[in-house]
């Protein structure tokens, strides 16, 4: 399998930390479903993921149009202790 160029690299990379994390695990699927055999480890080592977050997104993909978490994002960072 071939992987993309490192300037496209670096594109996809500031892409995919400006969306939000249930897009993140899409758009890393997607991106591993486009290279095939191979994808989803070179995938989850370029955006520094769990390669279980890019197969979660293949199966988020399976279903859409149908979402049901349509209007769900939480926030960047978790709660904070004070």
């Amino acid at each position: 399998m071939d992987g993309y160029g490192k300037r496209v690299e670096v594109q996809m990379v500031n892409f995919y930390r400006s969306l939000s994390e249930k897009d993140r695990r899409r758009y890393a699927a997607v991106e591993a479903g486009k290279l095939g055999h191979g994808g989803v480890a070179y995938i989850a080592r370029l955006f520094g993921c769990d390669p279980d977050t890019v197969r979660r997104g293949l199966a988020d993909v399976e279903q859409l149009p149908k979402d049901a978490a349509e209007d769900r994002v939480r926030k960047k960072g978790g709660p904070q202790e004070s």
